[in-house]
């Protein structure tokens, strides 16, 4: 199905933002209950919506995957997904940018995207099965972090 508002088979790239997340030290992985991303390792986030800034949408689909209330500080890189099929047909595209951001309250409580979530040193994902480039993301989080104090 091809429509302006399908996520499959889109006719544009759809815009995404994601949270590296610390709290004393540690960042806060997710791994995906279901596509994109099914079983892999990552940070929670999701579409940003019409209207809504980038720090709104952070904040938003935080609040929604895990209940957490956080700070976005800064942008840490981006990351592009797109997926082809088996006739070369772009099935997904997606452009992700994450922010790095800062635990303010709340226990995790995930929702149905979600099968499970986290709270590890940076050291520690290297043995994980991770969306593509989620250390290096995470490392350029913990650097923007530092230098905003």
């Amino acid at each position: 199905m091809t429509s302006e508002t399908s996520r499959t088979y889109p006719t544009r790239p759809y815009l995404a933002v994601s949270a590296a997340i610390f709290r004393d030290g540690r960042v806060l992985i997710v791994r995906r209950a279901r596509r994109p991303a099914h079983g892999l390792y990552t940070l929670p986030g999701g579409g940003v919506e019409l209207g809504e800034t980038l720090e709104e949408a952070v904040i938003r689909e935080v609040r929604e995957e895990t209940a957490l209330e956080v700070k976005p500080v800064a942008l840490a890189g981006y990351r592009q997904a797109i997926a082809r099929d088996a006739k070369g047909d772009v099935e997904r595209h997606f452009v992700i940018l994450p922010f790095a951001a800062r635990w303010i309250s709340g226990d995790i409580s995930l929702n149905e995207e979600l099968a499970e979530a986290q709270w590890l040193l940076p050291n520690q994902l290297a043995g994980l099965t991770t969306t593509e480039g989620l250390a290096q993301i995470v490392a350029a989080a913990a650097d923007r972090l530092n230098a905003a104090g």
